[in-house]
């Protein structure tokens, strides 16, 4: 290894060329992260040196390994390291030679011109003109754009971000020559200052040396590389082949990552991703069976492939090719619109509005060779089992921390089981947890959060809007296969409508204080929503019950509205409402069903962790205040109240002081299972199991184009 100081000059005056490999990551850089920054510091190094003969500007590192080449051709070097700051230094050379050239300053410009091409008499194909040569994907726009003949018509030439560069600086030197006493003096100091004070390290490798190490080293500098890019060079680094061979593989087994959907941006938690570095790091995991943090995936994949039983690199690049293309297959067929979808693409859909990835390591084992053997309708099994999982605890807002690790721990325990046994293990398995990161919720659980719950606030719109989905296709008797109804419902099309409007007091007046305290809440919880198409959803608007029915029994056909229009001739109230909540959540628990008689039993030490909160913490939040009032909510205790006291205890309105929320619920119902979360409520109406939900997790309330 030789490492220098060298000038643009040095690195690029002898006839040679620099090739970019196949495998690296197209060029990226930009006018505001780099050209423009680029630019400026190359305006102040001509200052510097009409002072300062000696000044210099660092540009920071390359790394070039020595390639192989037969006897008579040109030398050439494979860019390891450093190829946007090389690709970029090419376009603004050459920029600067086409503009030179225009002005009509031959000397000058010549002075450049072997800095980017190598002389005919050195060039035995084609590609030997340039002294760089850059990867497939941006051979047609650098070339294009590098013989373009000055001055450049950018306008004729297909937009990239190789042209986009060479215009930036093209301009920007013009203007700088433009505004200059003496132009054609100023564009000598220019290009000098350019050649010989601009400074690079170039790090020089022979053909045998390891060139992995040093690229992970310096792989930090200028625009940080991805989980793919650094997987990406290390296997083709480490294919043993020729490069004929390599780039036949590249093309065979990776190109597909470098094309729109796999370098589309998705999010994981709260960390955004390329779908690709997602995707790799998911792969590893359902191999590994091993939680990855993000941070650790390059190096966990290169533990894993110098594990000898999995056949090296070049085994395992047409097995990644061949889980990458099914990853493709189910995303797609999760984002078709319209018709009954596969039982794999609809778990994949409805799980994607809870905003989790969590369950892909788990689909990439199912689809590999090995669990081919899995029947059709065990596999459609157990995905209707982690659905009901995933959407259950979901719709209790379980916590979610440690579910990663969980899940990993279910794979683990699914690996070893025989093919036809694996969604009855998998229900088995799901159905004995009873911690907080792990439970599947019963019937009772679910049941009471849905009536209880404000859903148009603390659902995500495309989260409520899946659930709806799925009640109306139940009704229709999909994915059952019944097959009641006229097909699927359109899904991720249709906005979510308020019956009774958020907005009632105009056309729907209230007969007491404690009534319009009640309606704002029990108009956002879910018997009062429905899925209207947005022509629909603006026709109904905040309109009376009358002209509301008359509308939707004219334009809706959907079952989940039709007994309200069937059934509500006159009015639509509250407890119409909290009815139809009912109904609707007696068709969610079959949608998403459980096995018969399954009751959760919470760990003493592992309870959720809703049932660990307190009053005092919701005062320290903000969320309840001393001296507040409490409301019953049970018709039992209609008009019975309590406030809150410094130190979270509860006053009941007939003097006695209870320590919890249920203490002061039984005194008042006189039954002693009542759960004091759901008998109060806020002076607001809110139920304080929303209360605390807000406290636990933050409420999902977002500004949506759908409301209504």
């Amino acid at each position: 290894m030789l490492t220098q100081v060298r000038s643009p000059q040095e690195v690029f005056f002898a006839p040679q060329r620099f090739v970019l490999p196949l495998f690296q990551r197209p060029y990226v850089w930009s006018a505001e992260l780099q050209w423009e920054p680029l630019w400026q510091d190359i305006v102040r190094l001509v200052d510097a040196v009409t002072e300062r003969p000696d000044a210099t500007h660092f540009m920071g590192a390359i790394v070039l390994q020595q390639q192989q080449v037969p006897l008579g051709g040109l030398p050439a070097w494979s860019v390891i390291d450093g190829q946007q700051r090389l690709t970029t230094l090419q376009l603004l050379l050459d920029a600067l030679h086409a503009e030179l050239t225009t002005r009509g300053w031959a000397a000058v410009a010549g002075q450049v011109v072997d800095l980017v091409e190598n002389q005919q008499a050195f060039r035995i194909v084609a590609e030997d003109q340039f002294k760089l040569w850059p990867t497939n994907r941006d051979r047609a726009a650098f070339t294009a754009v590098m013989r373009a003949t000055p001055p450049v018509a950018y306008g004729h030439l297909d937009r990239s971000r190789l042209v986009e560069a060479h215009q930036f600086f093209a301009t920007a030197i013009a203007g700088w020559l433009d505004a200059a006493a003496v132009p054609e003096m100023a564009a000598r100091t220019l290009v000098a200052a350019i050649t010989t004070k601009l400074q690079l390290v170039v790090i020089q490798l022979q053909a045998d040396e390891d060139a992995q190490e040093i690229f992970e080293t310096l792989n930090a500098r200028g625009t940080p590389l991805s989980a793919a890019d650094l997987i990406k060079n290390f296997v083709f680094q480490r294919l043993n082949t020729t490069p004929e061979a390599t780039e036949d593989a590249y093309r065979q087994w990776w190109a597909q990552f470098e094309t729109p959907f796999w370098e589309t941006e998705v999010r994981a938690g709260r960390i955004l991703y390329t779908r690709s570095s997602l995707f790799l790091t998911q792969w590893l995991t359902a191999r590994t069976m091993r939680e990855i943090p993000a941070r650790e995936v390059f190096a966990a994949f290169k533990r894993y492939t110098t594990d000898p039983t999995t056949g090296g690199v070049s085994q395992l690049l047409p097995e990644i090719h061949a889980a990458a293309t099914r990853y493709r297959d189910f995303t797609t067929a999760a984002g078709v619109r319209d018709g009954e979808l596969s039982r794999l693409a609809l778990f994949v859909y409805r799980t994607s509005t809870l905003d989790s990835e969590i369950a892909k390591p788990l689909l990439i084992w199912l689809g590999e060779p090995e669990q081919a053997g899995i029947p059709d309708s065990v596999r459609d099994r157990l995905l209707t089992v982690l659905e009901s999982w995933f959407v259950r605890r979901a719709l209790v807002r379980a916590p979610s921390q440690g579910a990663n690790r969980f899940l990993l721990d279910l794979l683990t325990h699914l690996s070893t089981q025989p093919h036809e046994h694996v969604a009855d293990a998998a229900e088995a398995f799901l159905a004995k947890q009873t911690t907080g990161t792990a439970y599947w919720p019963d019937d009772t659980e679910v049941a009471r959060e849905l009536r209880s719950v404000q859903a148009y606030k603390r659902f995500r719109r495309a989260r409520l809007r899946m659930i709806l989905e799925a009640a109306e296709d139940h009704l229709r008797g999909y994915p059952t296969g019944h097959r009641y109804g006229d097909g699927t419902i359109s899904r991720g099309v249709y906005t979510i409508e308020h019956i009774m409007p958020q907005e009632w007091r105009a056309n729907w007046p209230a007969p007491s204080e404690q009534v319009e305290a009640d309606r704002d809440r029990i108009v956002q919880t879910l018997g009062n929503l429905t899925l209207a198409t947005q022509p629909l959803n603006s026709r109904l608007s905040n309109a009376a019950w009358n002209a509301k029915r008359t509308t939707l029994e004219r334009y809706s056909s959907l079952l989940i509205t039709r007994p309200v229009i069937r059934d509500q001739q006159s009015v639509w109230d509250e407890s119409l409402i909290a009815a139809r909540t009912t109904t609707l959540a007696e068709t969610i628990l079959q949608v998403w069903p459980v096995p018969d008689g399954h009751h959760v039993q919470h760990d003493d030490g592992a309870d959720r962790a809703v049932h660990r909160v307190e009053v005092a913490d919701l005062i320290r939040a903000g969320l309840l205040t001393v001296g507040g009032v409490l409301r019953a909510r049970p018709v039992g205790s209609a008009g019975r109240t309590a406030t809150i006291g410094q130190d979270g205890s509860i006053h009941l309105d007939d003097g006695a002081v209870h320590a919890t929320l249920s203490g002061a619920a039984k005194a008042v119902s006189g039954n002693t299972a009542e759960a004091g979360w759901h008998f109060w409520a806020r002076h607001d109406g809110t139920v304080l199991t929303e209360v605390r939900a807000e406290y636990l997790a933050g409420t999902d309330d977002e500004t949506a184009d759908d409301d209504a």
